[in-house]
């Protein structure tokens, strides 16, 4: 069985209504389709699962690019003075960076290091 751990809670306070935007950060043992240790965030409702096979086609993608990093999909971009913003990050080890700003803060950034690389 799959383990899953809390590594981190990032909660940053809007002093504007008294609301919070706030991203979870979980350890897992087996994520993916090859059952390999990664990282998960939960957001607003959402996942994002960085595990090894999705992580070689994000470092692809960036390659080809000439970008060394991807904003995901599942960050939450719908204002530009309140958001979550979840990246990946190339090179060895990959990265997961998360940044999260509400109306009346700065943002709030943190960077975690994944259980494998990824060029």
């Amino acid at each position: 069985m799959a383990d899953k751990k809390l590594i981190d809670e990032i909660k940053v306070k809007d002093l504007e209504d008294g609301s919070a935007l706030r991203v979870e950060v979980f350890e897992c043992s087996e994520l993916g389709n090859e059952s390999r240790p990664g990282l998960q965030t939960l957001s607003m409702g959402h996942f994002s699962n960085f595990e090894p096979v999705m992580a070689e086609r994000w470092a692809y993608q960036l390659k080809k690019e000439g970008k060394a990093e991807l904003l995901l999909d599942s960050s939450w971009t719908y204002h530009e003075d309140q958001y979550i913003k979840i990246y990946f990050v190339s090179g060895t080890p990959a990265k997961a960076k998360v940044i999260v700003k509400t109306r009346s803060s700065k943002p709030v950034e943190k960077i975690y290091d994944l259980p494998f690389d990824a060029e």
